[in-house]
């Protein structure tokens, strides 16, 4: 039997494993790096206790997933090359388990600046109190109902949701948020024009 033009059963028992862990885990490598780049992704993670990707938290977890499966293509590649070098088997495997733990922290702390990055973008609406806005579709008077506005927070224009307590505000008309309110809402009062700028 041949594997990438090596006679697999002329392989010492370390190499056989070597070659082993690196194909399985390369395969795995490219599969999960597919799946990222069209937006699925099976890190379900062995991170539960270290803080993981689940709630987006910007914490730094070690063991994942895709951290154990760098590990692994890693150990296998480095161990793979160290034997073709004539490195000894118990120097192949400390030079491989080096590389596959060097591996495994940068994948981890390159998920970590992915997360923080990703969650440093999230909306505040703490951010939005003090600032004006347009009404994108009317705010019923009285707290009736909700309507939506429209404004910069963080940088961004959003449309976000927001009733107020005086009269009606029609669209198009420029309000404040006074507010936010436990549930996500912004309490907004109309603003006089040239009060603007």
């Amino acid at each position: 039997m041949t594997l990438l033009l090596i006679d697999w059963d002329a392989l010492s028992t370390i190499q056989q494993v070597f070659w082993g862990i690196s194909i399985v885990f390369s395969v795995l490598f490219v599969i999960q790096f597919v799946l990222s780049l069209i937006g699925l992704d099976f890190d379900g993670d062995a991170d539960g206790d270290f803080g993981g990707a689940e709630g987006m938290d910007a914490d730094f977890a070690l063991f994942s997933v895709r951290s154990i499966i760098a590990f692994f293509t890693f150990f296998g590649w480095t161990g793979i090359a160290a034997l073709n070098y004539g490195v000894g088997s118990t120097l192949s495997v400390l030079f491989a388990t080096l590389s596959g733990f060097s591996a495994m922290f940068v994948v981890a702390y390159l998920f970590y600046l992915f997360i923080k990055l990703q969650s440093s973008g999230t909306l505040k609406l703490e951010n939005a109190l003090g600032e004006v806005g347009e009404v994108y579709l009317i705010i019923p008077g009285d707290k009736a109902g909700t309507g939506k506005v429209q404004m910069k927070v963080q940088g961004s224009l959003r449309e976000l949701d927001a009733i107020t307590t005086g009269e009606a505000i029609p669209t198009g008309s420029p309000i404040r948020v006074i507010d936010v309110l436990e549930n996500g809402m912004l309490l907004v009062e109309p603003v006089d024009t040239k009060f603007l700028n």
